[in-house]
């Protein structure tokens, strides 16, 4: 199965050459005076014309894309404009184009000047060809189509059936050839006599006599001619004259000086060659079947004559098709809904659904007078099915109270309220419901769910806003008992409410504010998060107005803390949302304090800046790694008594590449001189070899082998000069150098004892190599300390003046422990030898470790750490012209956090910015640092001589946390960094918990880190 596609997301880019591509749009229509839409719809969804403008331009153009079929959809596919409707979505995009992009198209692109707009604007989008549409041409061809569409005389054509050059004529017989008639010209005067005139008036067409016409015509017969010339008279009963405007089948003579011998002696070819066509015809004989069903029904009674016309029926009839319809399914359904019977008022609820659903984009309340009221009247009818109220509207403006169910449709019902606190409920069950009452509400459900879907549209639920019977009507569907039978119907009042809300400036005493501070108390999650949204979206677009949330009951703040406790995501936006415009409010944190524990608040938005954070470490490089190199070094190490033994028992050449690969490591940055390795050679084995009575290798032969040791390793002489200022060659094996520490057979590396020969002797220590701490262990005891083992292994329990010589060991000086035990100086001898063997048993790894010159200094950390380990690296470092590591880099990790963020809309390349959970936490803890100093509750406790105000109470533990926040989330520091301020302005008595005292203190440097950050 192919994978589908990406679905793209069309939106409005609002960055700067956005804006000037509109302004200039803008400007260009103005000059040519035409309407502009800066953002055009197509749906709910705005098109961006500096998109559709770029997109248009690189398939082509206007007149490309339009003569390319289906090129249009395409470009709605692009676009991500596309619905569900591809060819309205076509036309639709087609239009917008073409009305306000298409001049500055022919303008901007093609550098031409566009049409006038009374033939581009002012036009259909239907056609193309813009940048050759004249004045001329295109009424010429509007003249033309509307000439076509016009009703006349159709012109007599033949069927293309029987056309010559159709397949079926080349393939059948051939069409016979039209008949030749001779033509002769009417040399009679104009004026016809009174007779001929009247002859021509006697005949009276009719089907027959048209069917003989235009059989005489195909088939002309012969004239009856007199042997003098003279043409015989025909009788005009038996030939009668041609219907006026038939063309007649013979031509007689009005003359006689108009007959010609020509004419007269003409005799037409014969008709028997020729087949005349046969028609069958229906006689009692051939279709006898027929003949007797029409006998039996005439024998039938006649049917009864419908009765006569009034004069209403004989108008209808006069009247064209389609001028009484009646009303359009709009018209129709809202009559019905007000007409108050039962069946019509189900098919305009229905309807009215579908029509709310499938054209929500285009169905305004505004177009529709009174469709509102009517939906709205209808939807009340739902009191009457749990109460015994009947809810009307009045639109009397002088209303007065009067029954309990009549409402204020001019200023709204401000004591709804306590009218249906007061309503007597009847008695219906969730499970048990009676036809009519189903029937019902399942119509109050489709009307409900209508005015839902309309005020979906920021128009319909503007228009809505200011018809105050709704707000009554929302406070009555959400007042109804607590059963199934009407969950929905209140989920759709809350949907209602959310969208107009924010329209509306709700006062504390508002009866739909405190409907829905009500929904606040209850366990449906979905009820719960309509409300909220309802609630914070109050005054949302007013100029003025701002949301209060005044008077929130005490049992609804401890329900906001204790949601903000849950791992809900929708319900901790929604709560925050409310918690943020609420702690605007001074008057609102008295009572919040009053009700709530608020640092058990703080508590929870302080955990709530981490709300969905994700740590990174980030390494910091605070001492790069230092590249040094080993110079060049002409001294070989000598040869370990055991490996020298193990290397005597080969055979040259196999002795001579062992050594090279013990005792050397390759380098392609050193060299070393052919004598000195010649000579560490020869030390070796020359006189081992001399006692063995073996032979030696010669010279020659020993440099091959170095070099086919080790691919980076060759012969070299060089030109230098001489310190007596005379040239001289050096001759060098580059590509390798000599091994500090030598490695044996198996990869073990040897190490030296570090113990002086001597116990004052100065420098390093004794000469002997070792490959293991059990032998260098031995060694120190029995060789330095003079000591021997037990017969059993072990150390015999003798005391002295032992003392540690390792390598300046200072945890047992010389005479600082005279009964030092054996036992307590060896094992920590043992130390010693164990690390020093550690650190060289990989030195042959480690040594053959090269990194080139060119690779930068922090890929070298891993590789600089196994050196270090190995032990092997140079402490005296050169001039920097390889790429050996000895230390490596000293780095520290720093954490940072990266919570919720978004990208302005308007600069999209801008840094992301703070959003979601995070950022309405940390919005939330400045309103309650900023107010809460301006409560009463500060005030009483100044009064009561506190040593601590509200602030110090409630974020005095919370402020490491905050620090933490502060220095490793980059998106919140700004705000962390500004909370932290308001906190510090109020507690400047009280030491910071960072260090420090005063109003400054840490806080001085705020600004500073963070924008180092």
């Amino acid at each position: 199965m192919a994978p589908t596609k990406p679905t793209v997301e069309h939106a409005i880019d609002r960055t700067p050459e956005y804006e000037k591509f509109i302004e200039e749009l803008r400007m260009f229509h103005e000059n040519r005076g035409t309407p502009f839409d800066p953002e055009p719809k197509m749906g709910n969804i705005s098109v961006d014309l500096l998109k559709l403008f770029r997109h248009i331009v690189e398939h082509g153009g206007y007149d490309k894309v339009s003569d390319e079929k289906l090129m249009w959809r395409k470009m709605c596919e692009g676009l991500g404009l596309m619905r569900h409707n591809a060819p309205a979505d076509a036309y639709t995009l087609k239009q917008i184009f073409y009305k306000y992009l298409a001049a500055y198209e022919i303008k901007t692109v093609h550098k031409k000047d566009p049409p006038p707009p009374e033939i581009l604007e002012f036009t259909t989008a239907k056609g193309g060809s813009l940048l050759t549409r004249t004045l001329e041409n295109f009424q010429a061809k509007v003249k033309a189509d509307r000439e076509e569409s016009e009703d006349g005389t159709p012109s007599r054509e033949r069927p293309a059936a029987d056309a010559p050059s159709s397949a079926r004529a080349s393939r059948g017989l051939r069409e016979a050839p039209a008949p030749r008639v001779l033509f002769a010209p009417d040399t009679n005067s104009s004026r016809q006599t009174r007779h001929a005139s009247g002859g021509q008036q006697t005949g009276t067409p009719n089907s027959s006599n048209s069917h003989s016409q235009s059989h005489a015509q195909t088939h002309p017969h012969p004239h009856p001619h007199s042997h003098s010339g003279t043409p015989v008279q025909v009788h005009p009963q038996s030939h009668p004259p041609p219907s006026r405007g038939n063309v007649s089948h013979t031509w007689q003579p009005s003359g006689p000086d108009s007959a010609n011998p020509m004419v007269s002696n003409y005799q037409p070819p014969l008709l028997g060659a020729q087949a005349l066509p046969f028609r069958i015809v229906d006689t009692p004989a051939s279709n006898p079947d027929l003949f007797m069903r029409q006998q039996r029904l005439a024998r039938q009674p006649p049917a009864p004559q419908p009765p006569v016309a009034n004069q209403a029926m004989i108008i209808r009839a006069a009247l064209p098709p389609g001028s009484l319809d009646g009303p359009n399914i709009y018209d129709r359904c809202l009559l019905a809904l007000r007409s108050g019977i039962r069946q019509e008022q189900a098919f305009a609820a229905h309807h009215l659904l579908k029509i709310s659903f499938e054209r929500g984009d285009k169905y305004k309340f505004s177009a529709f007078s009174g469709l509102a009221e009517g939906l709205t009247e209808f939807s009340l009818g739902v009191g009457n099915m749990f109460y015994h109220v009947d809810w009307t509207v009045s639109y009397d403006p002088e209303f007065e109270e009067g029954d309990i169910g009549e409402l204020d449709g001019i200023n709204g019902t401000p004591d709804i309220l306590e009218r249906i606190a007061r309503l007597e409920r009847k008695n219906v069950h969730d499970c048990f419901q009676d036809a009519d009452l189903t029937d019902k509400l399942t119509m109050i459900l489709e009307t409900t769910q209508t005015i839902r879907n309309m005020v979906m549209m920021p128009d319909n639920a503007h228009y809505i806003s200011e018809y105050p019977p709704v707000k009554d009507l929302l406070c009555v569907l959400l007042h109804l008992p607590p059963l199934d039978l009407v969950v929905e119907l209140k989920h759709h009042a809350l949907e209602i409410a959310e969208q107009i809300v924010q329209y509306l400036v709700l006062d504390q005493e508002d009866p739909l504010y405190k409907t829905l501070l009500q929904q606040l108390e209850s366990t449906d999650r979905g009820v719960i998060l309509t409300s909220l949204r309802a609630l914070n979206r109050i005054s949302l677009v007013h100029p003025t107005e701002t949301n209060k949330l005044c008077n929130v009951p005490p049992k609804v703040i401890e329900n906001l803390s204790n949601w903000l406790l849950l791992n809900d995501e929708d319900l901790l936006d929604m709560t925050t949302d409310f918690l943020y415009q609420y702690t605007a409010v001074v008057e609102n944190l008295d009572s919040m304090i009053k009700a709530i524990n608020v640092g058990h608040l703080v508590t929870q938005l302080v955990r709530l800046l981490s709300h969905g954070a994700k740590r990174t470490p980030r390494e910091i490089v605070t001492r790069e790694a230092e590249v040094v190199h080993d110079p060049p070094s002409e001294t070989v190490v000598p040869t370990p008594r055991d490996l020298l033994d193990r290397l005597l028992a080969m055979d040259d050449p196999a002795r001579c590449c062992t050594w090279i690969k013990c005792f050397f490591v390759e380098d392609p940055e050193s060299h070393i001189t052919q004598l000195a390795i010649w000579q560490a050679y020869n030390t070796a084995f020359l006189d081992p070899l001399k006692r063995l009575g073996r032979p030696m290798m010669a010279a020659p032969e020993f440099i091959k082998n170095i070099t086919s040791v080790y691919q980076s390793a060759y012969a070299h002489i060089v030109q230098e000069q001489t310190p007596q200022g005379s040239q001289g060659s050096r001759y060098l094996i580059r590509g390798i150098r000599p091994r500090k520490n030598p490695v044996g057979l198996d990869g073990r590396g040897y190490f030296q004892c570090q113990w002086p020969p001597f116990p004052h002797a100065s420098g390093g220590g004794c000469a002997l190599w070792f490959c293991s701490a059990e032998k260098a262990h031995d060694h120190i005891l029995e060789y330095h300390l003079k000591q021997t083992r037990a017969a059993h292994g072990k150390y015999d329990e003798v005391k002295g003046n032992f003392h540690c010589l390792w390598n300046g060991c200072t945890k047992y000086p010389p005479g600082a422990n005279p009964e030092l035990s054996l036992r307590r100086l060896m094992a920590h001898v043992k130390v010693h030898v164990k690390q020093e063997e550690w650190d060289h048993q990989f030195t042959q790894k480690s040594d053959n470790y090269y990194i080139p010159p060119s690779s930068p200094a922090k890929h070298r950390s891993s590789a600089s750490s196994s050196i270090a380990n190995g032990g092997n690296g140079s402490s005296s470092p050169a001039a920097p012209r390889g790429g050996r590591i000895i230390r490596p880099a000293e780095t520290i990790t720093l954490w940072s956090v990266e919570t919720a963020s978004v990208r302005d809309e308007r600069q999209p390349n801008a840094p992301p910015q703070a959003a979601g959970i995070p950022l309405s936490a940390v919005l939330i803890l400045s309103n309650i640092a900023r107010n809460i100093v301006k409560t009463k509750s500060q005030q009483e406790l100044i009064e009561q001589k506190a040593p601590e105000g509200w602030n110090e109470r409630l974020f005095r533990l919370n402020l490491p946390k905050l620090w933490e926040i502060f220095t490793e989330n980059k998106l919140l520091c700004p705000y962390i960094a500004d909370l932290i301020e308001l906190i510090n302005l109020e507690t400047d008595s009280w030491p910071s918990a960072v260090g420090g005292t005063g109003s400054r203190g840490p806080f001085a440097r705020v600004s500073s880190f963070s924008l180092n950050q």
